[in-house]
């Protein structure tokens, strides 16, 4: 091989260095999916193949477990012929050699050009080295080149260099994976139900799932309560998706955002004429919903007229558009939500109590953030990295603080409010060249101090000094009596007074 120049050498180290650099980046990823996506973007652009794969093995040997695997540059079609040779042809012989295997054409090697798969994908240049050392946990297959040439020297160096890092970082998010499905409380569930976009794993939505379950299949009505923010739409789609319905369509109406006086027709639809703005004939929400759900958000703001029409509907499975002499079938299924205590309504007079017990044959209450704070890391990290594609900004991640933060502050617009504060929170990051997103975006303070969470070591003196202080004061300052209180000795009290800098009251 003839010496490199002085430039060219250069020119590599560079390359080398900011390979380096980026694969570290990698160690910033806490999911498995997010990491497989940025690995093989980098080590196709690295390499300049035309086509790659990525796939990662679970020893999980759990039911319906499947590996994690990416492609890039694949039709559909060709994704299931690479997935497909795992077992067989290159892919196979690196994983089982745990050898880098390095061709400029396939269809050339007497290895491989007997193989059916390479025949008929007319496979050429191929670079495929295994994940893991004695046993390997997946498998980098790089196939075709952006330019016409073979994979050189330095795209294997790399590729290996790639693989070697790769691993560690993928068993680790392996464990970190087990783990949290270990102390996930709905896997027995989301094996059963559809849940696209749901995100969480506490008991409180567990509960939850378990009764969706059990309602969705059900031509019932059903009824949603919880605080405003909580979910109640989302959840309102999943029962659609998971029922008979499914096929059907899915309507929702904010009955709070409904004008008073066109909230009938806008529901129940109106024949020419029967009202001032009805210069032909309007379709309402039931009719649209037809043969499939209609959502009634906000149940408790419809007025007095609309809730005996809806009454009628829920009964009879009839209802008249307004100026309509002769009833129209519906063939719909209700679901209503609300953050109001119906039972108070119903005292006041503001809601039917006819109506309450027509809707509430399945009631779901959806709990609060408060209540499953637990799925706050998984919330905050998807609404991250949907922000950050939404509005095309560079991926950003959340410092451990910030997570901490968002864990410990108080959320009263529940899962809506927290994903607007870290849609903010991630703007303000980016405005500033931040590499991740921090406390002080989430919760800026408007004196220009930064407002942290206490560690551990703080919030244990914080709650020392107020024991402390509230023993004191109850005893007249007597330290005797407080060290018997408290189980101290005495010495040990006035030590605590000095560090804790705690002072009697003049």
């Amino acid at each position: 091989m003839a010496e490199e120049s002085p430039s060219a050498e250069l020119a590599r180290t560079r390359r080398e260095r900011d390979l380096y650099r980026r694969l570290l980046r990698l160690g910033e990823q806490n999911e498995l999916g997010p990491l497989l996506k940025e690995a093989l973007a980098l080590v196709v652009e690295v390499t300049g193949a035309r086509q790659g794969y990525l796939e990662i093995q679970d020893d999980d040997d759990s039911p319906g477990r499947q590996p994690l695997w990416i492609a890039h540059g694949f039709s559909a079609g060709e994704i299931e012929a690479v997935r497909s040779a795992i077992s067989r042809g290159i892919i196979a012989h690196a994983v089982a050699t745990g050898q880098t295997i390095v061709t400029p054409s396939a269809l050339l090697d007497p290895r491989f050009r007997e193989r059916a798969s390479v025949r008929g994908a007319r496979i050429e240049a191929v670079l495929c080295a295994p994940i893991g050392a004695d046993q390997p946990l997946g498998v980098l297959y790089l196939q075709g080149r952006a330019q016409p040439a073979p994979f050189s020297d330095e795209d294997r160096e790399n590729a290996e260099l790639f693989a070697r890092h790769l691993a560690p970082l993928a068993e680790r998010l392996l464990s970190r994976r087990r783990r949290q499905e270990e102390a996930d409380a709905t896997r027995g569930v989301r094996g059963t139900l559809r849940l696209e976009g749901l995100i969480g794993r506490s008991a409180a939505l567990a509960s939850v799932l378990r009764q969706v379950a059990l309602v969705a299949p059900l031509e019932v009505n059903v009824l949603l309560t919880g605080d405003t923010g909580t979910g109640k739409s989302q959840l309102a789609r999943i029962i659609h998706d998971n029922g008979p319905r499914r096929n059907g369509p899915f309507v929702e109406v904010n009955c709070a955002a409904l004008p008073e006086t066109l909230v009938e027709s806008e529901l129940f639809g109106a024949l020419p004429g029967a009202h001032s703005t009805a210069a032909r004939r309007i379709e309402g929400k039931v009719a649209a919903a037809e043969r499939g759900t209609l959502v009634l958000d906000e149940v408790a703001e419809l007025p007095p007229p609309a809730q005996a029409k809806l009454l009628q509907l829920l009964q009879s499975r009839h209802y008249y558009p307004l100026g309509a002499s002769k009833p129209v079938e519906a063939d719909v299924r209700v679901i209503a939500a609300t953050n109001a205590d119906l039972q108070a309504a119903i005292a006041a007079h503001r809601f039917r109590e006819d109506l309450y017990y027509r809707l509430e044959v399945l009631p779901i209450r959806v709990p609060s953030l408060a209540e499953r704070r637990e799925d706050i890391p998984g919330l905050v990290a998807h609404f991250c990295a949907s922000v950050c594609e939404r509005h095309r900004l560079p991926r950003m991640t959340l410092s451990p603080g910030a997570v901490r933060a968002l864990r410990l502050a108080a959320w009263p617009g529940n899962v809506r409010q927290l994903a607007h504060g870290v849609e903010a929170a991630v703007i303000r990051a980016v405005g500033e060249g931040a590499e991740q997103v921090e406390a002080v975006h989430l919760f800026p303070d408007p004196a220009g101090e930064v407002r942290q969470p206490p560690t551990f070591q703080e919030a244990t003196r914080q709650f020392q000094a107020r024991m402390l202080r509230e023993a004191l004061e109850e005893n007249g300052w007597n330290v005797v009596e407080t060290a018997r209180r408290l189980d101290l000795a005495r010495s040990h009290v006035y030590n605590l007074i000095r560090a804790l800098g705690l002072e009697r009251q003049k």
